[in-house]
């Protein structure tokens, strides 16, 4: 399966210690220069540089036409990571797109593409046994400060049969 990731869920994993279950439910993850050059670049010293520039499971790729992401970004008005993610995705046909961002999450949609975030992956992860607390892991996702929609993480847990937040 091939999947490219946005900055956000490879950063929200690092801020849980969860950074290696990603490898457990891929195998590997492509990222564009633009997601590395956020999360180890101008992300240095904080939660993900190391555990992205660590982990020989994740392959950086540049974009064939960056000028394409400058471009996507005046039509769209989306971050370089999320745009340089979609539009490599559509070089390489992705199997999956990670993102958290709605509003790439719909452009990746209308493009066709398989759509994942952090509470879809943690979901995975829980009902695959990786993860054995679920809620608790929400819990310390928010206590970390990632902003996640409370609705959505208590429709998870719903779906987990697991008591609300």
């Amino acid at each position: 399966m091939t999947v490219v990731s946005n900055s956000s869920p490879l950063i929200s994993f690092a801020k849980i210690g969860t950074f290696h279950l990603l490898q457990k439910l891929y195998g590997s993850l492509i990222i564009s220069t633009e997601v590395y050059a956020e999360v180890v670049v101008s992300g240095a010293q904080l939660p993900g540089s190391s555990e992205v520039s660590g982990s020989a499971w994740i392959h950086v790729r540049q974009v064939k036409r960056p000028a394409d992401v400058t471009t996507a970004q005046q039509r769209f008005g989306l971050g370089l990571g999320e745009l340089s993610a979609l539009i490599l995705a559509k070089e390489i046909t992705a199997d999956l797109v990670i993102l958290d961002d709605l509003r790439a999450r719909r452009l990746a949609q209308r493009e066709g593409f398989r759509v994942q975030g952090t509470i879809g992956l943690l979901e995975a992860c829980f009902r695959r046994g990786y993860l054995s607390d679920l809620r608790g892991t929400y819990e310390l996702l928010l206590k970390r400060g990632v902003y996640l929609d409370r609705g959505l993480l208590n429709l998870s847990l719903e779906s987990c049969k697991l008591a609300p937040i």
